[in-house]
């Protein structure tokens, strides 16, 4: 029997070259670790998490607890409070829609100082185009008008002759 050499066992497995056993999941371990600016990453991920989820807290606790204390205030207050919201509301809403419109009348001007300069702004080409639009439907309704007179014309004269 000392001719023959028993086999011995493979060191690698199928499933990507790594060893069985004790070094073989130490092996694993140290393909898979992180290095040192993932390992940083993973420590800021952590403390601005639990700084964050901590301050989350502490707003919510405040906001209940002023909730709580402020409620028979606000309750006694209301008659004031409603009205002079809805006021508020119509003078913010009054204010956003004059600017509003006082922007869409500059901008508006201010496009058609560009157009009639002849500097061509964005647009005004889909506006020629309405406007030969509107030209030609101008001309075909004249001349329908036209013919229709004449043809209004001769009914009159055929339905009373004389006139």
């Amino acid at each position: 029997m000392t001719d023959r050499q028993r086999p011995t066992r493979p060191t690698t497995t199928p499933n990507g070259g790594a060893t069985t056993g004790a070094a073989g999941l130490l092996r694993k371990l140290q393909h898979h670790a992180p290095n040192s600016s993932q390992l940083i990453g993973f420590v800021t991920l952590v403390i601005s998490g639990t700084i964050l989820l901590f301050l989350t807290g502490l707003t919510v606790t405040i906001s209940v607890l002023g909730l709580v204390i402020l409620a028979p205030l606000i309750v006694l207050s209301s008659p004031i409070w409603i009205p002079a919201g809805a006021v508020l509301f119509f003078f913010v809403a009054a204010f956003v829609s004059v600017f509003g419109f006082g922007v869409a009348a500059v901008a508006g001007s201010a496009w058609m100082y560009k157009y009639f300069r002849g500097f061509n702004p964005p647009g005004s080409d889909r506006f020629e185009y309405a406007r030969g639009r509107i030209a030609d439907t101008a001309s075909q309704v004249k001349g329908y008008a036209r013919e229709y007179r004449g043809y209004l014309q001769g009914k009159v004269k055929d339905a009373a002759p004389g006139a």
